[in-house]
């Protein structure tokens, strides 16, 4: 009887695993390194053979596998192809059909990792009330997951939720990692904010905490501002406009019935909750105002929770 799903969250640094019973417990958790080598080649296999040694320590039989869901970080077309992941050195990739031969046909479904950590969510954590949510996910990068009726919102191209890449400084000269310029993620991600820290360092001789950082990067600049030095609370409100601005263009053609925020920085907690919400209600249009706010609840194991959902038991 097949009974258990896998979830696999495939990340530049580690992948980790989730093997999920009938009830959509959580009943074995594990990780390994990313094998970015040549092109990525050996990442499907390894992720293969962690399944295949799961089933082995548990004593589970590999034939109650009802199917494996995989999160990647890049677009994704028919739950199947990914097209192209910079991160792990694929290019346009069938990574279901090749997962799946590896498993001897066990039946693999594949989704961009913000899609499948707002799917986790969904299912199981802070939206778990909401018919349509949006989770923002604030990192190296920035993305996000929609979510309405508890299906991922994907887009003809696979990248419905690319909010990172919105423009949002036309004079910006510097390029994103997506080789565009002027996108939010390099302003508001945990990167983009470090950088907008040296930048506003270099520019200024006003007396900082953030001078004496022994590592000048998105943490240190939340803990300054929460000691109330003039420079970081500067940075911070200009991520909080930045994302809240953002936001509110999202809600013009989604209009969610709640924005999640994921991600490292998400562990600035209310600060950045709050700052997000307050520009977002200073934005928005007056019927969507009131969209509710809240941190995800699921942390690093959002993704794995939301792959194993693309499997139906």
């Amino acid at each position: 009887m097949k009974i258990y799903r896998a979830g696999i969250d495939i990340g530049g640094t580690s992948v980790k695993g989730g093997l999920f019973g009938p009830e959509g417990q959580l009943i074995r958790k594990w990780s390994f390194p990313t094998d970015r080598s040549d092109n990525g080649s050996r990442i499907l296999p390894d992720t293969a053979s962690s399944i295949r040694q799961i089933f082995r320590q548990t004593g589970l039989d590999l034939k109650d596998l009802a199917g494996i869901g995989v999160g990647v970080p890049g677009a994704v077309t028919d739950h199947q192809t990914v097209n192209r992941c910079v991160n792990l050195g694929w290019g346009a990739l069938p990574a279901g059909p090749l997962l799946s031969r590896l498993m001897d046909g066990i039946p693999v479904r594949i989704a961009n990792d913000a899609n499948a950590a707002a799917l986790g969510e969904s299912w199981a954590g802070s939206g778990r009330d909401f018919d349509s949510l949006v989770m923002v996910t604030i990192g190296t990068g920035i993305g996000a997951g929609l979510i309405q009726g508890g299906r991922i919102v994907e887009g003809a191209f696979g990248a419905a939720g690319e909010i990172g890449h919105l423009l949002v400084n036309e004079e910006e000269q510097l390029p994103c990692s997506c080789g565009g310029k002027g996108h939010l993620e390099q302003y508001a991600s945990a990167s983009g904010l470090a950088a907008q820290a040296e930048k506003l360092l270099a520019s200024s001789d006003t007396p900082s905490l953030l001078r004496r950082a022994e590592h000048l990067d998105a943490e240190a600049v939340y803990k300054a501002a929460g000691l109330g030095d003039p420079l970081a609370l500067k940075l911070t409100d200009q991520e909080a406009r930045m994302l809240g601005l953002a936001l509110s263009y999202v809600s013009c053609v989604f209009d969610p019935g709640i924005f999640l925020i994921g991600g490292g920085l998400s562990l600035a907690g209310d600060v950045l909750l709050e700052g997000i919400r307050r520009y977002y209600r200073k934005y928005a249009f007056h019927a969507s105002r009131d969209t509710a706010f809240a941190l995800a609840k699921l942390g690093p194991d959002a993704g794995i929770y939301g792959a194993a959902r693309l499997i139906q038991i």
